[in-house]
């Protein structure tokens, strides 16, 4: 009952402190929280939710002894920027990096899933290489990906990206001796113009064709570009692509199917550009919707 956790002696309290006495204690105003009741809420969630690991959003609350009560009672941490991850890390939460690739893939195996490919950020292939690619091979990995230069998005010239893709073949050299694929995946920054050169067709033109595939981020159609288009282009090139569809009535992104994108031509064109593997990138309410179509192909 609510009453065992707000009322003592018929007078509101929290966790069995009085109001006069939390006044006592703390100015005004502030934010009073009931630790009893958010374990009561966990365990009866965890209950509910026997075969599931449950994590707390940063987003919800940052509170530092929130998150610190949410840790003791066994959640995980969910967190979405650095200002979160940082957070999570004040209260104690161990951060994946620091499971060994094997004992991540085991928890990703045991949901029925695996990982062939995974994002990596240019900071740590230049410092930790050698790490990261005994991580992705006790992940099972085929294919390392590198996120992003993450240059300065309007400053940053070609010669800029030219150079940062001939550091990116030197790594690359390194990954193909370790059996493992790089790849390359744009955003819409690529598809910038610096006079008449896109940045993306330098970026094809300096990274060596065997040792760095493209993963092709298929939302820059919203801008005009069409992945077919690429595909067809540049034979061989790629080795996979995030899915996404636009709809120019809406102006939005809509469901795999629904939107502008010729899927079954899309599809056709994988195969000329080399894909192996494809990600649906889309926010969650699409998911479903957007497999529906894909199993229909």
């Amino acid at each position: 009952m609510i009453e065992d956790y707000f009322f003592k002696d018929g007078a509101f309290a929290v966790d069995g402190m009085g109001l006069s006495d939390i006044l006592k204690r703390h100015n005004t105003p502030f934010y009073l929280y009931s630790r009893n009741m958010m374990r009561v809420k966990f365990e009866k969630l965890r209950q509910m939710l026997p075969s599931f690991d449950i994590f707390y959003s940063f987003k919800a609350n940052p509170n530092l002894t929130i998150c610190k009560t949410m840790l003791g009672l066994g959640a995980g941490a969910d967190v979405s920027s650095l200002g979160e991850l940082k957070a999570a890390l004040r209260a104690g939460f161990e951060p994946l990096n620091k499971m060994s690739g094997s004992e991540m893939r085991k928890i990703i195996e045991d949901a029925g899933l695996k990982c062939t490919s995974s994002h990596f950020n240019l900071g740590e292939l230049r410092d930790s290489l050698d790490n990261r690619i005994e991580w992705a091979q006790q992940l099972g990995m085929k294919q390392m990906i590198l996120s992003s230069f993450w240059l300065p998005r309007d400053t940053a010239t070609v010669d800029d990206y030219r150079k940062s893709a001939n550091e990116l073949n030197a790594i690359a050299e390194k990954t193909k001796a370790a059996g493992l694929q790089m790849g390359f995946h744009n955003h819409h920054m690529e598809f910038q113009k610096r006079g008449d050169e896109l940045i993306y067709d330098a970026l094809l033109d300096q990274l060596d064709p065997d040792l760095v595939k493209m993963q092709f981020q298929v939302a820059v159609v919203n801008i005009g570009y069409n992945a077919a288009d690429y595909f067809r282009k540049y034979p061989g090139r790629f080795i996979s692509a995030h899915l996404a569809d636009w709809s120019k009535e809406k102006d939005a992104q809509v469901p795999i199917g629904q939107g502008d994108i010729d899927w079954k031509d899309f599809f056709e064109a994988a195969k000329i550009g080399g894909v192996k593997n494809v990600f649906v990138e889309m926010s969650p309410d699409k998911f479903e919707e957007s497999a529906k179509f894909l199993l229909s192909l």
